[in-house]
């Protein structure tokens, strides 16, 4: 039988609780649930009704900003010319991937894996998009392997989260992309 569908005070709690979660957990991934809870403005039993346990939480919030994040391939795409929104997207992706790493431990079980895994392709597709258009307008050479370049990329989100950080990142950044250029 199919789940009933939410109430929308339910819904709004839920996407509360989401947001929040990812605020804190970006601040420490240590935080406790029944601090979230708090800082959403809801009891610990509103939480628990929607995430069990910490690790449903954590997975919630890893899905929903991957999607977010894949989401906004096209308007990325819409608002700057091609290589510029290549450059965008990574540097976002970086700053996630950071806090994601963040969380240490709870991104590191079977149900996680599991998830990282899903999302793995759409973020693989994400960034065809995106090379794609490069493509399209003569900013890099043709052919580029998605998954070859999110891992040339992936030095982007090891450096450290600070402005010295920052600028060996763009250094980074900008090595990458000479490498793609025709």
């Amino acid at each position: 039988m199919p789940a009933a569908p939410q109430r929308s005070d339910a819904l709004k709690n839920r996407e509360a609780i989401l947001q929040v979660a990812h605020d804190v957990l970006a601040e420490s991934g240590d935080a406790s649930l029944n601090s979230i809870a708090k800082r959403a403005g809801v009891g610990p039993g509103t939480l628990y009704r929607h995430f069990p346990t910490r690790e449903a939480l954590i997975l919630e919030v890893y899905q929903r900003d991957v999607d977010r994040l894949v989401g906004s391939v096209p308007d990325v795409l819409a608002a700057r010319p091609p290589l510029d929104a290549l450059r965008h997207w990574f540097t976002t992706l970086a700053a996630y991937v950071r806090l994601k790493h963040g969380l240490g431990d709870a991104l590191n079980t079977a149900a996680a894996q599991e998830v990282v895994s899903a999302t793995s392709a759409s973020v693989t597709a994400a960034v065809g998009r995106l090379l794609d258009a490069c493509e399209r307008a003569g900013e890099v050479r043709p052919g580029l392997d998605p998954t070859d370049v999110i891992m040339l990329m992936s030095c982007l989100w090891r450096t450290p989260d600070n402005p010295d950080g920052a600028a060996q990142a763009n250094r980074l950044l900008e090595l990458a992309i000479d490498g793609f250029r025709p």
